[in-house]
């Protein structure tokens, strides 16, 4: 089946009922499917072809997934572009994916791009057969190390990756209404939420820009029963739960993933939310490989491996290590991409033997329980140790007055790296940096505990909403003397 064809197949066995939402706008599942191939006839009428690419520049609306399956069904390439990205980074993009069209939110005013879909007649549309192995989008990643990477998915790795997102999420069904907080310009919003919710037969609320109170009083509104959001949004959601307490109880399965879930974040949730916070650890490339289950929670554990996906914890030499032990993760799953757009070198280090290969570590418990050590270009070396950044971040969240904490090595002579924590405080009795670096050590070895406590108002974030340890160290690189005191070294 293509993508094209499970909108078909799931608008005939639905047709009048709701399929999206967006603000006080709706669309039914017979709208939506009949639209998208108008669409896709409208497409092919400007002279696109098979395999060709077009862009995707446009916040969460309905217009949003119309061009995503109008590009589906004419047998084109999606290229979504994060709407936080500046002109230079979507030129790159557009000129690498060669784009032969681009779509752009009014708002978004990119030039040249088409800032309205089409007006469009009823009439007979012949749509091309489409392979299911055939590329269906192109996601950029948000090039955290070098300029971004296209990782490129089939019709049916992205079905399958929608399959089994929807199973780990508590097995969505027709009656499921699922708030769509992330844009579906990364993998969150799309297939990790809007296509295993379509999928599925269920219903789709959209909401354009995140708000924590727009998100609560969308759950409260339209009764949503499912929400996946970035540990980051997350925290501000919470918070403003705490503000001014909404009517969640609709909720039944509340999912966070794209970074490491804090401890304390899981906890602040089940308080106000009556509901356990389960991490989903995936990937641009895959969705999903690691999920808690819902009443098997444990503590600082991202959990077990999704249903049908196959993870190994490996060393250097692709070889399984000991239980307990760190590795990379390795991952087999109908989801896994095909690869890197026009980047065979990277694909050739992404894949091997059937397995991807994702960059993050991790150690495995006798029970299969995984929990997280952290990036291989993250960890920070000290004095011969491996230091997780986000181990040490997990011990300063459960301090009550930190909101946002973000860990980086320093360059040090002697030990190699020094750990310096970056953090910014809720607005309440503020710690100071000593009664910190104490809480921390209490919870840590020394070698782990961090020889700083910098605290800043926000914390930089990349364009997912993820705290970037790139730009804290860029910091430290151009201003040293933030770090002047030097501790005495705990080996």
């Amino acid at each position: 089946m293509t993508l094209g064809e499970l909108l078909h197949s799931r608008s005939t066995e639905n047709s009048a009922q709701t399929v999206l939402y967006c603000e006080d706008r709706t669309m039914s599942w017979e709208e939506l499917d009949v639209s998208t191939t108008l669409l896709a006839g409208w497409f092919l009428d400007q002279g696109l072809r098979s395999g060709e690419r077009v862009a995707i520049h446009w916040s969460n609306h309905i217009e949003t997934v119309q061009l995503f399956f109008g590009v589906w069904k004419a047998g084109l390439i999606a290229v979504p572009i994060n709407i936080r990205l500046k002109p230079p980074e979507i030129s790159y993009i557009l000129e690498h994916s060669q784009a032969r069209m681009c779509f752009s939110e009014p708002a978004l005013a990119q030039p040249g791009a088409l800032r309205e879909l089409p007006r469009l007649e009823p009439r007979d549309v012949a749509l091309p057969e489409v392979d299911p192995d055939q590329v269906a989008a192109i996601m950029y990643t948000s090039g955290t190390t070098a300029r971004p990477k296209g990782v490129t998915h089939t019709h049916r790795t992205l079905i399958e990756d929608s399959r089994l997102m929807a199973a780990a999420a508590n097995r969505l069904n027709s009656h499921d209404r699922t708030l769509v907080i992330t844009q579906m310009m990364h993998a969150v919003g799309l297939y990790c939420t809007t296509l295993p919710t379509i999928q599925s037969g269920g219903s789709v609320v959209l909401l354009p820009a995140f708000d924590p109170a727009v998100v609560l009083d969308a759950i409260e509104r339209f009764r949503c029963t499912y929400a996946f959001a970035l540990p980051a949004l997350m925290h501000i959601v919470a918070e403003e739960q705490a503000r001014k307490p909404r009517d969640v109880g609709t909720l039944r399965t509340l999912l966070a993933g794209g970074d490491s879930v804090p401890v304390s974040l899981q906890e602040r949730v089940q308080r106000l939310f009556g509901k356990p916070l389960q991490e989903a650890y995936g990937m641009t490339e895959v969705v999903p490989l690691i999920v808690t289950p819902k009443d098997a929670i444990r503590q600082g554990m991202m959990g077990v491996a999704a249903p049908e996906v196959q993870v190994r914890v490996v060393d250097l030499d692709d070889r399984d290590v000991p239980d307990g032990e760190t590795g990379e993760i390795a991952v087999r799953s109908p989801g896994n991409c095909i690869g890197y757009w026009n980047d065979p070198a990277a694909t050739e280090a992404l894949l091997c033997n059937g397995w991807l290969h994702t960059g993050d570590l991790a150690s495995r418990d006798v029970d299969g329980y995984y929990a997280f050590q952290g990036r291989k270009k993250e960890i920070i070396i000290r004095a011969g140790s491996n230091v997780s950044p986000q181990e040490v971040e997990a011990a300063l969240y459960e301090h009550p007055s930190v909101m946002e904490a973000g860990v980086v090595g320093m360059p040090d002579p002697i030990l190699g790296q020094r750990v310096i924590a970056f953090v910014s405080l809720r607005p309440a009795d503020a710690p100071s940096e000593a009664e910190l670096i104490e809480f921390a050590r209490q919870r840590l070895a020394d070698y782990k505990t961090p020889e700083r406590v910098l605290f800043i108002e926000q914390l930089p974030k990349g364009l997912t909403g993820k705290v970037q340890r790139r730009a804290l160290k860029e910091m430290l690189q151009v201003q040293p003397d933030l770090v002047e005191k030097r501790a005495v070294a705990r080996v």
